[in-house]
């Protein structure tokens, strides 16, 4: 991890912050490697604030704490949220969001706090938060239906709110536009579609955020997803089939419509073990559903299963802390190596904050055990 995780806490600052919460009742909880307030506090009278209300908070010194932050940024309206976002070590790790009660509440925290001096030569930076709420799902079979398509996500994911479905020219496939409830619930969707999709259809779905959804887009949404005016509906006997990747000489089978993908998933192509011979497993060769499964929720077995078949070594894992990225995931670099493999395998990945260190360097390790299954598998397809 960097320098400033390693430092020493402020023991001094920690006790100030204990005595606080306790004269003044104040609550916080951890949740996903940052401690909130409210959301909303205890006494609330007003509406849940609505778009246009949080600010984001940058270059706070890292041994300063709640006790400090929220009675300054209260100071300049109501506060119905406020998150620090923490370290392992307990330090934050510089950065805040403040949600107050109206959008003129956090242009009064921009104009009066933006340059505030918490420290000799530290400044805060306050500035409105974009508060991303849509992501596209692109590369989704053609056939997709909005209703269909609409239920697996909720089905995936939490806070899905409205959806519409776009196609033409210079876009592959068809593309899904997902509004959700808010940016926690974005996030932690992105965190999981992908692997969610490959699980259960068998489909490799590009999704990133959606930065260019205008302001009253939701107002032309339905509760289904679906648009006010529909385009054209292309010719039945004419359907244009979804290209396929173009980083694979033979794409696998296309996925069925969600119509029908709904009542089961569809049976991906399986990647033959390390080093094994093309004529002992083919990558048509079908994946028995258990060994599907591993894969998916277990691929660092799965991986030292496979080196054993193959009379290789265990793989040798390397996890080493990166950065965290502003949207609240963890990076981690890794290094694995396999004895009778003479490449070691690079790379890096990421992940959300856990309740524990130990479970966070597990998670990173069942992602770069994921990460070069998939290698494996991709370069079989391309030869």
């Amino acid at each position: 991890m960097d320098s400033k995780q390693g430092q020493v806490l402020n023991l001094e600052r920690v006790q100030a912050l204990e005595t606080w919460l306790k004269a003044t009742g104040t609550k916080l909880t951890q949740v996903n490697g940052q401690r909130k307030y409210g959301g909303p506090p205890e006494v609330w009278l007003g509406p849940t604030p609505g778009a246009r209300c949080e600010v984001f908070i940058s270059q706070i010194p890292r041994d300063t704490y709640e006790d400090r932050l929220i009675p300054l940024f209260s100071s300049t309206g109501p506060l119905w949220e406020f998150r620090l976002m923490m370290n392992f070590s307990g330090q934050n790790r510089g950065f805040a969001y403040a949600k107050y009660d109206s959008p003129a509440a956090a242009n009064e925290s921009i104009r009066l706090l933006n340059g505030h001096v918490m420290e000799p030569n530290c400044r805060l930076s306050v500035r409105r938060s974009t508060e991303k709420r849509h992501l596209c799902i692109g590369d989704l079979p053609a056939v997709t239906k909005q209703e269909e398509l609409l239920k697996v996500l909720r089905g995936m994911a939490d806070g899905v709110e409205r959806m519409s479905l776009k196609a033409g020219p210079g876009i592959e496939g068809v593309s899904a536009i997902v509004a959700f409830s808010s940016h926690h619930a974005a996030s932690m969707a992105k965190k999981v579609l992908v692997e969610a999709f490959k699980k259960q259809f068998a489909l490799n779905i590009s999704l990133k955020w959606q930065s260019t959804v205008k302001p009253g887009v939701d107002e032309q949404l339905s509760p289904l997803g679906r648009p006010k005016s529909l385009p054209p509906k292309p010719p039945r006997r004419c359907p244009q089939p979804a290209a396929p990747p173009p980083r694979m000489a033979r794409p696998p089978p296309a996925p069925p419509g969600f119509c029908r993908a709904v009542g089961g998933p569809a049976v991906p192509q399986y990647p033959p073990p390390p080093g094994s011979p093309r004529r002992r497993v083919g990558p048509t060769t079908p994946a028995p559903a258990a060994l599907l499964r591993e894969l998916c929720e277990a691929p660092a077995a799965l991986l030292r299963e496979l080196c054993e078949a193959n009379a290789v070594g265990p793989p040798l894992y390397e996890l080493c802390y990166s950065h965290s990225g502003p949207d609240g995931f963890l990076y981690f670099t890794y290094k694995v190596c396999i004895s009778g493999i003479t490449t070691a395998f690079k790379g890096l990945v990421m992940i959300f904050p856990g309740p524990t260190p130990t479970a966070m360097l597990e998670e990173a390790r069942r992602a770069a055990a994921q990460q070069i299954l998939h290698r494996l598998y991709t370069n079989q397809l391309a030869h």
